[in-house]
């Protein structure tokens, strides 16, 4: 079994970072990351960088990465404005972000559902002429900070209205960590039957510990693409306590020792997750740089 693990620390990693990374910095740990085998990477957001200075330089981070064979950069889109850019830096694919209640979108994208649905068909149409790989990611899938519960007729609803734009891929995105594996399962299974001429790829926090349980449980629906950021680190700047990405590197270890085949080297990404808390200051969440891997290499 092969799955594709979607490197997201360069973006949802750093968003939430209150001290700036530096353009070099940046561009270092994705080059870090294209070194040990991770082949997918969302690089950047287009967003107005009042709303997350962080993101600020992403023309200048894409000015600078590597440009290798087989390796595609995704970047977050929001608008017309943010797709404009997108093309101009060379993106090979897009992230358009469809929240899954009134409350969060509005705090997230200063618009309801409903328009936020209309955003991403707008976009997907003039990302297709355009050539470029679409992806639509549902936010808040098993959860919302302001609104509590979300129903899962309302979210596969929500995925039956964004496949009929033809995305390439659609992500459900547990963005305060608040999902289990059960709930993970329905969502999966019902997805794929609401699109299944879309990938499906699903993005979990381990806010509340949960994370890797999902991302097995996703994989056993279906899914064939993980989100995962180098170190644990990230979060959503507009969602309360929304911390955790599940790590990169402990992912892979957990793949791996399932059989289940990546291409990618978790001993590289846990050594570039611990260069990324020196480069923040601080230890980062990840559990495999500091165990090590098994068994030992001999």
């Amino acid at each position: 079994m092969d799955v594709t693990v979607l490197e997201v620390a360069p973006r949802d990693g750093l968003q939430n970072e209150a001290e700036i990374v530096i353009t070099d910095d940046k561009v270092r740990l994705i080059e870090r990351s294209v070194a040990a085998g991770i082949r997918r990477i969302e690089a950047v957001s287009f967003v107005h960088p009042g709303r997350v200075p962080q993101m600020a330089d992403a023309e200048a981070v894409m000015a600078d990465v590597p440009r290798v064979s087989g390796v595609s950069y995704a970047g977050l889109v929001f608008n017309d404005r943010g797709l404009d850019r997108a093309l101009a830096a060379g993106l090979d694919e897009i992230n358009v972000v469809v929240v899954a209640t009134d409350t969060l979108s509005d705090r997230n994208q200063g618009c309801t559902t409903e328009v936020g649905i209309e955003r991403w068909h707008a976009l997907a149409r003039r990302a297709a002429e355009s050539g470029i790989r679409r992806t639509v990611t549902i936010a808040a899938a098993f959860g919302c900070p302001f609104e509590g519960e979300v129903a899962p007729a309302t979210v596969l609803e929500l995925v039956h209205r964004v496949a009929e734009a033809g995305p390439e891929e659609i992500a459900l995105a547990d963005t305060i960590g608040v999902g289990t594996p059960d709930r993970v399962r329905t969502l999966v299974t019902g997805a794929r039957a609401a699109a299944p001429h879309a990938d499906l790829r699903c993005h979990f926090h381990n806010t509340r510990n949960t994370g890797y349980a999902n991302a097995v449980a996703a994989l056993d629906a279906g899914a064939s693409v993980l989100d995962a950021s180098t170190g644990g680190v990230g979060g959503c700047p507009f969602a309360p306590n929304a911390t955790g990405n599940i790590a990169t590197e402990d992912l892979l270890y957990l793949l791996h020792r399932m059989g289940i085949r990546t291409g990618i080297e978790p001993i590289e990404v846990a050594e570039t997750g611990q260069w990324l808390g020196s480069v923040l200051g601080r230890p980062v969440p990840a559990l495999l740089g500091r165990a090590g891997p098994f068994p030992s290499p001999t």
